[in-house]
C-alpha cells in the first residue's frame, strides 16, 4: 500500500507535457514496483492503469517537442523525436500521429522511401484513422503511395509488426 501511495503522490504532481517529466518518470518507477512486486494486490490494477496513463504522457511530451521542431523546419530533430515514439512508446495513443509526422518530415527532406515506408506501417496498423488519410493524401499528391522500401529502422519496426511483437 505504501508503494502505491508513493506512486500516487508522484502521479498527482504530473504537470502538462510542456514541463519537465522527471515526476512522470518517478511515478512510472513507483507503479512498476507495485505491478511487479505486488501483482495480486488490490492496488495492482489501479497502478497498472496509472502506469499506462503516465507512459502515454511521456509519449505526449516527445510528440510536443517533435511538433515544435517540425514547425521550425528542423526535420532531423523532429524525426528523432517521432522515431522515439514509434520505437519506445508504440502502445500509446500517439503512435499513429508519430508515423504521420514521420511521413511529413521525410517528405520535407525528400526522403520518399522512408516516407512511403512510414505510410505503409501507418496503414497496416491505423488504416481507419485521420492520420492515415492525411498521410495517404500527402504521398499520393506527390505521385507516391504507402509501401515498404529499403532496410532502415522502419523496416525493423515492420518486421516486429509481422511477428506480433509490436502493438
Amino acid at each position: 500500500y505504501a508503494q502505491y501511495l508513493i506512486g500516487l503522490s508522484y502521479y498527482d504532481q504530473i504537470a502538462d507535457v510542456g514541463r519537465d517529466q522527471k515526476i512522470t518518470r518517478q511515478a512510472l518507477q513507483a507503479f512498476r514496483i507495485v505491478i511487479e512486486q505486488y501483482p495480486d494486490s488490490e492496488y495492482a490494477r489501479s497502478a497498472n492503469l496509472k502506469f499506462d496513463l503516465a507512459f502515454d504522457h511521456l509519449a505526449g511530451k516527445e510528440m510536443e517537442v517533435g511538433r515544435f521542431y517540425l514547425g521550425r523546419k528542423n526535420y532531423a530533430a523532429a524525426i528523432n523525436r517521432f522515431r522515439n515514439v514509434v520505437e519506445s512508446f508504440q502502445t500509446t495513443t500517439h503512435t499513429a500521429e508519430a508515423l504521420h509526422r514521420l511521413v511529413e518530415a521525410y517528405l520535407s527532406l525528400g526522403l520518399t522511401d522512408q516516407a512511403q515506408t512510414a505510410g505503409a506501417i501507418l496503414g497496416h496498423n491505423f488504416q481507419s484513422t485521420e492520420w492515415y488519410d492525411s498521410s495517404y493524401k500527402l504521398l499520393t499528391d506527390q505521385g507516391l503511395k504507402p509501401r515498404l522500401i529499403g532496410t532502415g529502422w522502419l523496416q525493423k519496426v515492420h518486421r516486429q509488426v509481422l511477428k506480433g511483437q509490436w502493438l
